[in-house]
């Protein structure tokens, strides 16, 4: 009787498997893993050069979020919006957000597209409902912090704002948006240790998860610091607020071209089968 192919360990975290190992019958050990999959999937060769590959949607979520990135770190610039003028400061913002949605749109799209599809369907659904896959949540949750950065961003443009309107919308979905980056950030990065913590320096995906948890953290301080009183319409603490965007957005900055590098490095033997999907 041959020997078939087994499960040989799961890496769990929570409700999530991040990892699969199989042994082959010829005794050899095949490992899935979950960013990995996403990121290369089987089969499919990198396109074009790591720096310069706009076939390629993994360049463009990078660029993407680079151009994004850049944009808030600019408009947190201690002198710039003395400099434009606080509205054009706005507008930078702004900008920079739908940047940052137009990536996490490519990034989730990119998970749906990694994950399972129904037998025969003719094409891939947008909206899908996977709460077992780890990578969903991440996407789906980041994709949902960027549009509450649009509308807090947006209605930063306003001029004709009462303090409890500047609080209601700037202050409140700017919160919203960074607890659903810092969320989405933990996420991606229990996806690539399998775990709390892990050491992987030589680990692309490592390097990328480290800097955007740490750039989410300064969003998040951002986000205390630039709360706006309903009562007076000031924020808690201006200097903080910005320089808590400047360090989140320079550390997200860093991130996206990281992907570039991991989008083209040589990969080995990932497990293709559909019972490590994750789901």
């Amino acid at each position: 009787m041959p020997v078939q192919d087994r499960a040989d360990l799961e890496g769990d975290v929570g409700p999530f498997v991040t990892f699969v190992e199989h042994v082959r019958p010829d005794g050899a050990v095949a490992r899935w893993e979950s960013r990995r999959h996403r990121k290369h999937p089987p089969g499919a060769a990198a396109a074009g050069s790591t720096w310069w590959a706009p076939r390629s949607r993994g360049w463009w979520i990078a660029i993407l979020f680079a151009v994004g990135s850049l944009l808030f770190a600019l408009g947190a610039v201690p002198g710039y919006a003395s400099a434009i003028g606080a509205r054009w400061d706005a507008l930078t913002f702004f900008i920079g957000s739908l940047f940052f949605t137009a990536a996490g749109f490519l990034t989730y799209r990119e998970a749906v597209d990694a994950g399972p599809q129904a037998p025969h369907a003719a094409r891939r659904r947008f909206f899908v409902f996977q709460p077992r896959r780890i990578d969903w949540w991440a996407t789906a949750v980041q994709l949902a912090g960027t549009l509450f950065f649009n509308v807090s961003t947006g209605n930063a443009l306003r001029v004709d704002l009462t303090a409890p309107a500047a609080h209601q919308h700037v202050w409140r979905p700017d919160a919203i948006g960074s607890v659903c980056f810092l969320v989405a950030s933990a996420m991606a990065w229990f996806e690539v240790c399998h775990g709390w913590t892990a050491w992987r320096p030589r680990s692309w995906s490592w390097w990328i998860t480290l800097v955007n948890l740490v750039g989410s953290v300064a969003f998040g301080v951002s986000a205390v610091a630039g709360y706006i009183s309903p009562a007076t319409g000031q924020l808690h603490n201006a200097e903080r607020s910005n320089l808590g965007t400047l360090v989140g957005a320079v550390f997200f900055l860093a991130g996206a071209l990281l992907l570039l590098p991991e989008r083209t490095e040589e990969v080995s033997d990932p497990v293709t089968t559909s019972s490590t999907s994750g789901t």
